[in-house]
């Protein structure tokens, strides 16, 4: 069974609220009827003018029956909603008759849909850039207690089953932080063992990657992920978590022994937490490329609720894969 089989899987089982802020862009209409029709949604919710959702619906020949259509602007909600965003950014000078107007942004209230529990999970990007996405994300779901940073992460599927969880791999942060900091790296580290235990459905054993192994070189850069792998130990102790540790001692038993004698991560990492975003993006790349890897992702992290961004390139088959996994984060949040 693929991965995206599995997120299907999870999905259909979970029976969560989704809500797609981009309703009247074709991929999604189109993604949103697969997703009604395979069972992977309790509800499956359009945000856009009611008529123009219609009218591409038709166009494209998408029968919206047992889908939700929501026009922000005429929604009996609007007047609650505003408030709410009023509260969240006030400090910042807003008004709430500015709050009123604002909040009907689709990317906005699908974000307040999934704050105020109306959706379990929102998924957008199709048409929207990431910068767009993560802003609603940031100022209106907000991120998990005790997380600062939302991150993302790739799941990398290879071929390698002795490796990793049976050939499967978190890869993180590759899409989101360009320089975390090492208290960024810790967090990075922690929520990525979470998202392991949600799609790789195994416990994490999370290596925080370096050019060195145990000291074996010394600099700026190895001081940034030893004290990151300080820090996630100090605040999970029950994790399984080690570093700075090279790839190689990361994921190859004999290798792990030889560098990392006595880790309980060297050698069986399935969660790579790579020092920065030029190595991880470049690194999902290589798996990917060279060696055949199915890459799904970036997955956002962190955050306090659901939320996924898709890539604008994504085909429909992409967003009802994605849509499958952010609402498997979802069936955690209750488990």
């Amino acid at each position: 069974m693929t991965f995206a089989e599995k997120m299907k899987g999870l999905a259909k089982t979970a029976q969560k609220n989704l809500v797609l802020p981009e309703g009247c862009e074709e991929r999604t209409l189109q993604a949103a009827r697969k997703i009604a029709d395979q069972k992977l949604a309790k509800s499956v919710t359009l945000l856009g003018v009611k008529s123009e959702v219609e009218a591409k619906a038709k166009e494209l020949n998408v029968d919206l029956t047992g889908i939700n259509v929501i026009n922000p602007v005429e929604s009996d909600l609007r007047k609650e909603y505003g408030h709410e965003y009023y509260e969240l950014r006030k400090h910042k000078g807003m008004s709430e008759e500015e709050a009123y107007e604002k909040i009907v942004d689709p990317l906005k209230w699908g974000a307040m849909m999934v704050r105020m529990r109306e959706a379990d999970a929102m998924v957008a990007g199709a048409e929207n850039t990431t910068g767009k996405v993560l802003v609603a994300c940031f100022t209106i779901i907000k991120t998990k207690p005790g997380i600062k940073s939302a991150s993302s992460c790739f799941v990398m599927a290879t071929d390698k089953t002795d490796l990793g969880a049976d050939g499967s791999f978190i890869f993180g942060d590759c899409a989101t932080i360009p320089n975390p900091t090492a208290e960024q790296l810790a967090e990075i580290a922690e929520v990525s063992a979470q998202s392991c235990r949600t799609f790789l459905k195994a416990e994490p054993n999370v290596a925080l990657l370096s050019y060195s192994t145990k000291g074996s070189a010394k600099g700026e850069l190895v001081e940034k992920v030893q004290k990151a792998t300080e820090l996630v130990q100090a605040k999970c102790p029950e994790l399984n978590v080690d570093g700075e540790m090279q790839l190689d001692a990361a994921i190859i038993p004999e290798v792990g022994s030889k560098k990392a004698p006595g880790s309980k991560v060297a050698g069986k990492a399935n969660t790579l937490i790579f020092p920065d975003l030029q190595a991880g993006n470049i690194g999902y790349k290589l798996v990917q490329r060279l060696a055949g890897a199915e890459a799904y992702g970036p997955i956002l992290q962190g955050f306090a609720h659901p939320v996924s961004d898709l890539s604008r390139g994504c085909s429909v088959e992409d967003i009802v894969v994605t849509c499958s996994l952010t609402l498997a984060q979802a069936a955690e949040e209750t488990n």
